[in-house]
This record gives C-alpha cells, sequence and structure tokens, in this order.
C-alpha cells in the first residue's frame, strides 16, 4: 500500500469566505482546498502519493489524453451524520468499477486499498468541506487519465490519478420537483462492444448535443434509446432508470451496454428489502408509451450518484408527450428514496454495512 506526503495548503480559503459560499450550494462549481494525487509510470507504477493543495496540471500539447481520450472517473459523496462522523457510501464499488473502466480503456488498474486511501485522506484534511444537513454533502471525483507525450495510437506509458472534492447541493434544481425527460432518436450513447458500461469521459461527450436538445424542448435530461434498432431503453444522460406498474412492480434495463450504477444496485437491493419485485429486462418506449396510456405505468425515477433518486414526471418526444402517472414523484420512488438517503445519513440503520467512516485524522 502507498505512503501518503500531506503537503498542507498554504493559502486555503477563508473560513468567512467558505460559510458563505455554503449558503448557497450549487453542483461541481465550488472546490475544496486540497486534491490527492497519484503518478503511474511504466518504469515505477504507481507511485508518488500526495495530498496537496488543489492546483492546476501543467500538460504538454501532446498530452495524450488531449489526443486519444484515454480517461475515466467516478462519482461518489461524503456525507456527515448528525454525530458529527463522515461516511463514504459503498466506496468499495467505486473502487471495483473504476478498475473495469481501466482495464476497458487499456489503463493501468490501481489497487483498491489505494483508491479507497486517497479518498480517505482527502476527506480527513479538507473534512471541514462536508456540509451538514440541508441536502448537501462532498461531491468526490477521482479521475485518472493518460499523461505521456507523444502522438501515435497505442495505450500511454505515464498516467496520473486525481481525487478532487465539490461541496454540493441538489443535482436538480427543482428539488423534490418531479423532472422532465427528452427521448432521443437522433443520438445514441453505447452500442455492443462499446464504452457503455464503462466510466469515461467520450461517453459523456457525446452525449452533449442529446442533452442540448434535451434543453432546447424544455427537458432536464436525455433517455437514450439502443443503437441497434433505436426501440429499447437504456438510460439517461448521466443516470440510470427505473419504471413502476399498478401492481406495485418495477422494470429497469439490463447491463451490458449501460453504466452498472452503485445507486441502480443499492435501489434492487433496497426494493427486495421491501417486497418490490424488480426485472432486470429490455423494455421497449413502444411498450412504456402503451403502458403509460393504459395506466398501467405509474411511476418512473432516475437515480445516480449526483441526484440520489429523482421522481420523472413527463417524457417529451419528437411525437408529443407523455405523463407518468400523476406527474407527481410517486410513492414507491419516494420510499426508495427515503430509505436510500436515510442510510447515507445515518438517519437509518445500515443493514448492508454500505457505510464507510471516515478516520478522524
Amino acid at each position: 500500500m502507498l505512503e501518503f506526503e500531506i503537503i498542507q495548503n498554504a493559502n486555503p480559503m477563508a473560513e468567512a469566505d467558505r460559510a458563505l459560499a455554503f449558503q448557497n450550494l450549487g453542483f461541481g462549481t465550488l472546490f475544496s482546498d486540497h486534491m490527492a494525487v497519484i503518478h503511474w509510470s511504466a518504469d515505477k507504477e504507481w507511485h508518488s502519493a500526495q495530498v496537496t493543495a488543489r492546483a492546476p496540471f501543467a500538460l504538454d500539447p501532446a498530452s495524450s489524453v488531449l489526443h486519444y481520450a484515454q480517461e475515466i472517473f467516478e462519482g461518489m459523496k461524503a456525507y456527515r451524520a448528525a454525530d458529527g462522523k463522515v461516511v463514504l457510501f459503498r466506496p468499495d464499488q467505486n473502487a471495483k468499477r473504476f478498475n473495469a473502466s481501466a482495464r476497458r480503456l487499456a489503463m493501468p488498474e490501481l489497487p483498491e486499498e489505494d483508491f479507497l486511501a486517497a479518498i480517505e485522506k482527502l476527506v480527513a484534511v479538507d473534512r471541514k468541506w462536508v456540509p451538514e444537513g440541508n441536502g448537501g454533502s462532498l461531491y468526490l471525483r477521482p479521475f485518472m487519465f493518460a499523461n505521456e507525450s507523444f502522438l501515435g495510437v497505442r495505450p500511454s506509458k505515464e498516467y496520473i490519478f486525481c481525487v478532487i472534492a465539490s461541496p454540493v447541493g441538489p443535482y436538480f434544481k427543482g428539488g423534490a420537483k418531479p423532472v422532465k425527460i427528452w427521448v432521443s432518436e437522433d443520438y445514441t450513447r453505447a452500442a455492443v462492444g462499446g464504452t457503455g458500461a464503462a466510466k469515461c469521459g467520450g461517453n459523456y461527450a457525446a452525449s452533449l448535443i442529446a442533452q442540448a436538445e434535451a434543453g432546447k424542448h424544455g427537458c432536464d435530461q436525455v433517455l437514450f434509446l439502443d443503437a441497434a434498432e433505436r426501440k429499447w431503453i437504456e438510460e439517461l444522460g448521466g443516470m440510470n432508470i427505473f419504471f413502476v406498474f399498478n401492481d406495485g412492480s418495477m422494470v429497469t434495463p439490463p447491463l451490458g451496454t449501460i453504466l452498472p450504477g452503485i445507486t441502480r444496485n443499492s435501489v434492487l437491493t433496497l426494493a427486495k428489502d421491501n417486497n418490490i419485485a424488480v426485472e432486470e429486462r429490455p423494455y421497449a418506449f413502444d411498450e412504456l408509451q402503451a403502458d403509460a396510456a393504459s395506466g398501467r405505468l405509474v411511476e418512473a425515477f432516475a437515480c445516480g450518484t449526483a441526484a440520489v433518486i429523482a421522481g420523472i414526471g413527463e417524457l417529451k418526444h419528437r411525437n408529443g408527450s407523455l405523463t407518468i402517472g400523476t406527474g407527481e414523484t410517486g410513492a414507491v420512488t419516494t420510499l426508495l428514496r427515503n430509505k436510500l438517503v436515510g442510510i447515507q445519513t445515518q438517519a437509518l440503520a445500515d443493514s448492508h454495512g454500505w457505510l464507510h467512516t471516515i478516520p478522524v485524522s
């Protein structure tokens, strides 16, 4: 396991300035004082682990990430409980998924214990940046990118792993208000054999034009269909999706070309805990429209680390729109969100051992 050098930021944000910024937290625009950094090279492998002042990287114009997009990342959160403890939610799963993404993009895997240590040590140093209450949390962004200076299509021989932290409020500005979704029938996110199951920047870059289209139609997010038939529902631009029926059961698209969301997996477990039957199976957009028209489909929700669980009230598409159930956040969505948030904030018992307490340094 790597030893981390801790170098304190000589010019941290003033306490008064941070307190003022915490009064109106957005998402991903405010950053803590420090970052964790580890380097990899073909001759030394992982080395030079530090927690140091957050600062820009100096990249050569020929840095391979700028040309061949070898880059992966994760998203996770640290929460402050009522007793003052700071906890992470299932960070071991983020470490595993990070390495799965690394394998897909021909990048070196980071030992899970070093991934977790980087998170722990950064949060311990920047503990005061974890918001208290009001739905706030410290969003953590571990990422890795190729940094060898060369022009040639092959894996890089140098990489940088880094973790930055951002105190955040709710992802969607409307709070608990259900979101509107645009169904993209012109653009796709991933195909069989592609990188859909990897958390790499290129997947998100490819979704931005569809997300912009969604914005033009007054929607908060975009829903992608499969690349082969343009028939099967896959996932949103940055979240997984579930559908709830009038018999209390749920359906969610199967893994393969979609991201194996940690929140998605947690929802599946919580549904089982609450005797909610869930099928992981292909669900066609035509089937969804028929179920919405007949009243069989009563709820839908998006889920992910950033948004947690957000009810979906309306779907818009090129031929019109449809309301999901009453158009409001439903009872099953609310139940699962309350269960999940309750565990994350330690308001409810963590019977699955999902929480990881940050040691006090």
